[in-house]
């Protein structure tokens, strides 16, 4: 069997801690060809460090001599690559979020449906073991239909002060758009990709506007910071699914909260950690488990996943049209609070 040829757009921590790692461990299935970087000295030092032979100073030179590529940029240019990619006839993994906007997310489903490649978001808290218990539990009907979903992702005084993570104009958010997004796609995958029909939201970065910051994850400048550090919402989705979620970079709270519980009509379960709540035999039980299979790091069976999916060995744990909707749901958010009112989904 021939090697998935991959290269790497975008050479900055997520690409080195993450990715780089993951593909590194399949080299039985991928080779890790090339990357490309606008900082070329960085992507020189990038394919130095981890043994990548290729060093690119234009993306579409990589582009005709790979076979898939992983997108590890700022939010403003995940539609812009990804299209060029699949134009060019390579598979795209894409980190989170799809894109900025939903308009951005239909032209990177529409080159890939004009490519006939795989386009996968790398939303890797699917990924992760106890997750993929839940899912196992609710599609063999464990808990019932699903009814209500409570999500909280939440930080104490986390934003952070490195990278573009609070520049509105290369990510197009904060909290909700960076750290929110995993969760939102997350329970909705847990609910069979539940369609939203109806948003009600609210956004605030009131706290990282105050002078004085105490903030663990570095230095930001308050009086020029301008994206949400913390967000509400209430979200309605087909067949009567309803959600309360909530996120924040530094909310002021005791200490950091991930939660994702789900109630449904036989039962419901929490995720994080893993536990089965029922009502059975006159008792009310809960039940957690003493051991859970999967990966410790997420990130290999993510690239696991894609590389077996551009091999034609399995399907895409994450597909584009479900990480679309994750976007039509954040965009709906910011909408919401803009406007005062709730807004409709198609």
């Amino acid at each position: 069997m021939n090697k998935l040829r991959m290269g790497i757009i975008g050479s900055g921590g997520i690409a080195q801690s993450r990715h780089i790692p993951a593909y590194q461990q399949l080299s039985e299935q991928v080779e890790l060809f090339g990357v490309y970087d606008v900082d070329y000295e960085r992507a020189q030092q990038v394919g130095l460090s981890c043994h990548i032979p290729n060093v690119y100073e234009h993306v579409q030179d990589m582009l005709n001599e790979v076979d898939a590529v992983t997108i590890c940029t700022p939010n403003k240019f995940h539609a812009d690559l990804a299209e060029q990619a699949l134009l060019a006839g390579v598979h795209v993994l894409c980190e989170k979020p799809m894109a900025m906007t939903v308009a951005e997310c239909d032209r990177m489903i529409a080159a890939e449906k004009k490519s006939g490649k795989i386009l996968s978001i790398a939303y890797h808290y699917r990924f992760m073991k106890e997750p993929r218990a839940a899912r196992q539990l609710i599609q063999e009907n464990e808990i019932g239909d699903p009814m209500v979903a409570r999500v909280q992702a939440l930080r104490r005084r986390k934003v952070p002060g490195w990278g573009v993570f609070t520049n509105k104009q290369l990510q197009g958010g904060g909290s909700l758009i960076d750290y929110g997004c995993h969760f939102l796609d997350l329970s909705m995958w847990l609910m069979g990709n539940a369609k939203p029909v109806e948003v009600s939201g609210t956004t605030y970065n009131r706290l990282s506007k105050t002078p004085e910051q105490v903030n663990q994850w570095g230095a930001f400048d308050h009086e020029t910071f301008n994206v949400d550090d913390h967000v509400t919402a209430y979200i309605r989705f087909d067949n009567n699914i309803s959600m309360l979620f909530e996120t924040s970079w530094s909310a002021n709270i005791a200490e950091d909260k991930e939660s994702v519980s789900i109630s449904g009509s036989d039962g419901g379960l929490d995720v994080f950690p893993f536990q089965l709540n029922k009502a059975q035999h006159g008792m009310l039980l809960n039940t957690s488990s003493q051991w859970v299979p999967g990966d410790e790091d997420p990130g290999l069976p993510q690239a696991a996943n894609f590389v077996n999916s551009c091999l034609g060995l399995e399907e895409p744990i994450v597909k584009s049209e479900e990480a679309r909707r994750v976007s039509q749901v954040i965009e709906a958010i910011y909408e919401s609070c803009t406007t005062g009112s709730s807004i409709r989904l198609d």
